[in-house]
Formats: structure tokens, sequence, C-alpha cells
């Protein structure tokens, strides 16, 4: 490994395997009235360590950190996602003073998009007349985790400033533990240590149900072995 690089390599069929002193905390998906996505709140925080590695099965009892358990239950997670970057693989909707890029496969469930008014229709609205639309769109875009969605104006996208840290997400509302939100550009590689394009906002898998491995695809929204919290 690059000396201080923050890095997280997928191992075959078993753990994220994170190094570089990563900060690693748990992440609460705080809902709205109607159950969407309004905001981040951090909980209980892990001591920084050198090397450590994140359960990706979702049975070890040990979470969230990996305990083997992935041999026993024969853990099998072929990676299956695209690896086009992610310009290439998003359609664009064009607005009025915005254009919303959208790439549906990354979707982690996290409801940032439907807060206001959805991202789609914010965009469709946006106008000089009315720029309240414009930065609705931008707020929740720049909330999802798993990047499925990102604002564009003039031709450049819009991203928060985020640090290089990983927040463990639990959805209040449904009562159970998502997906690694991976922020500010981590180096991610696959099992043969060959890297997924570098993006500020990433969700990973760790239900171990996702058919877009190793990105989430809210599959622990059905799985009852990821109810209930890591604190």
């Amino acid at each position: 490994m690059e000396n201080g690089k923050e890095k997280i390599r997928i191992l075959k069929n078993g753990p994220y395997v994170v190094t570089g002193r990563v900060p690693l905390y748990i992440e609460r998906i705080v809902p709205d009235g109607d159950g969407n996505g309004e905001s981040y709140a951090k909980g209980k925080e892990y001591e920084t360590a050198d090397c450590y590695s994140l359960c990706r099965c979702g049975h070890a009892k040990t979470r969230p950190f990996c305990d083997g358990t992935h041999k026993e239950v024969e853990f099998s997670a072929p990676e299956t996602a695209c690896r086009a970057c992610y310009c290439e693989a998003a359609r664009v909707y064009e607005g009025g003073t915005i254009d919303l890029l959208d790439a549906p496969e990354l979707c982690a469930r996290a409801r940032f998009c439907d807060r206001f008014e959805n991202a789609w229709r914010l965009t469709l609205k946006s106008s000089e007349a009315h720029p309240e639309y414009e930065e609705r769109a931008v707020y929740e875009a720049n909330h999802c985790p798993g990047g499925r969605i990102t604002v564009r104006k003039d031709g450049v996208e819009i991203e928060p400033c985020l640090p290089k840290e990983i927040g463990l997400l639990e959805d209040v509302y449904y009562g159970t533990r998502g997906p690694i939100f991976v922020k500010g550009g981590i180096t991610l590689t696959d099992e043969d240590d060959a890297e997924y394009e570098t993006r500020n906002r990433r969700a990973l898998c760790r239900c171990g149900g996702t058919r877009n491995m190793p990105f989430c695809d809210g599959a622990h929204l059905r799985k009852k072995h990821m109810k209930g919290s890591d604190e």
C-alpha cells in the first residue's frame, strides 16, 4: 500500500479491507415526517486503526468488523457492477438552470431525493426566477450516499466537500442497518487490486444481498439480519 493512502480493497468472497487510518463511525439517516431522508446524525465513533476489515456478508457476530463468518455461510459475491465511469453510465435530465445526472443502479434507497419535491422535477422546474428549485435539487443530490444523482451546472458537477471517512449507515425510519457510506474519494479496488473510478460519494453493500456488487441497491431493507443497530 502507498504510505498514507486511504484505500478499501474487496477480498474475494470476503470482507472490505480498509487501510490508511480511515475514520469509522455509525451514521444515521434521520427521516422527515414522511419517512424521506432529511439529514445525517453521527453516532458511535470507533477507534481509528491503521487497518481493519469490515463485514460484507452481513452475518458477522463482531459487526461491523469481519470475524470469518463469510466462510461458514459460504458467502459468494462476484463483482457485477458496471465498470464504466459515472459520467458515461448516467442518464442526463436537462433542466432550466441545471441538469441532473442519474445512474439508477447506484440507488441505496436513502430517500433524500424525495425530501422536497423529487430531484428530477426540481431540475425540470429550475429557473432564474425560482432559484429555490435549484437549491433543493442540489441539497437532495448532495445527500445521496450512493452518488446515484448529481447536479451539474454550466458543465460542472456540484459536489459537497467531504472528508475521507466511512459512515456505517443506519436507517432510522425502517430500523435497519444500511450500507457503508464511503466519503471523500477513498480509493476502492477489486479482488485483483484494480481500481474502480474514484468518487466523492459511494455506498457499499454490507448485507450481502445486492445485485450490483459491491454497491448497495437497497437489498438491506429486505434482510431480517440487518434489523437493529450496531451501537
